[in-house]
C-alpha cells in the first residue's frame, strides 16, 4: 500500500503562512507519512512593484491571517520599494528543494515563510534563496546550479498546470493519496482541529484495510 499527504502551497501565499503550523503538527503525528510538495503558483510572472495602494491592502490581508492562525507578521510597508510580487522563484526553489531532497523540502520553505512573512525579505531574489536552501542543509552549489536550468522552469510549470487541473479553488490544498485514490483533506486555510480528526479517519481507514488484505 502506497500513501502519502500531497500539500499544494505557494511560499508567498498569506493563508498558507498561516496553515504552517497545521502542517507542523501534522508531521509530527504522523512522522510515518511522507509530505510531497506541490507548487501553487498563486502569482507567478506579475512583474509590476507594489504601489502604496496594494501593500495597504497586503497588511490588511496579513492581520487577518495573523488574527485567525495566530502566525506573527511584519510589515509590507517594510518591503523594498522596487519589490515585485512575483511567487514563480519561490516555487521555483520549492520544486528544486523537493528534487535535491524531498524530505528535507519542508524545512527550507518554512524558513522562506518565515523570511518573508516575519522578516519582510525579498524573497524573490536568487542570493536570499540561496541563503536560506545554505541553512536548511542543501548544498548551495547545487542549489543553485539546479535552480537556473530550463528544467526547473519546466518542472514549476507543470506543478502549477497540474493543479489547475484539480479544480479547486484557493490555496492552501492538502490532499492525501493512498494507491493512486486522493482525498480531500483542506482547500483554504483551516485550524489544525479541524484537519488532523479528518486525517486520523484517513490513517485509520488505511490501517483497516491493510488489516482486511493482510
Amino acid at each position: 500500500m502506497s500513501q502519502r499527504l500531497i500539500y499544494v502551497m505557494d511560499p508567498m501565499c498569506s493563508w498558507c503562512w498561516g496553515f504552517a503550523p497545521v502542517i507542523d503538527a501534522i508531521t509530527a503525528a504522523h512522522p510515518h507519512l511522507p509530505l510531497h510538495l506541490v507548487a501553487g503558483g498563486l502569482r507567478a510572472n506579475h512583474g509590476a512593484p507594489l504601489d502604496e495602494h496594494t501593500r495597504s491592502v497586503l497588511a490588511e490581508h496579513w492581520q487577518a491571517v495573523a488574527q485567525d492562525s495566530g502566525q506573527p507578521v511584519g510589515d509590507p510597508q517594510n518591503l523594498p520599494a522596487t519589490f515585485v510580487y512575483n511567487t514563480e522563484p519561490v516555487c521555483r526553489a520549492l520544486v528544486v528543494a523537493r528534487e535535491l531532497d524531498s524530505a528535507s523540502a519542508w524545512n527550507f520553505v518554512r524558513s522562506l515563510q518565515q523570511a518573508f512573512y516575519v522578516e519582510t525579505e525579498e524573497v524573490t531574489h536568487a542570493a536570499v534563496l540561496m541563503r536560506l536552501a545554505e541553512a536548511a542543509g542543501y548544498p548551495v552549489a547545487a542549489f543553485s546550479e539546479l535552480f537556473d536550468q530550463q528544467a526547473m522552469h519546466e518542472a514549476t510549470v507543470a506543478d502549477v498546470r497540474w493543479v489547475a487541473d484539480l479544480g479547486l479553488a484557493g490555496l492552501p490544498i492538502l490532499l492525501a493519496e493512498r494507491d493512486g485514490q486522493l482525498a480531500l483533506l483542506a482547500n483554504g486555510y483551516q485550524a489544525a482541529e479541524q484537519v488532523l480528526p479528518l486525517l486520523a479517519r484517513w490513517v485509520a481507514a488505511g490501517e483497516k484495510r491493510g488489516e482486511v488484505t493482510a
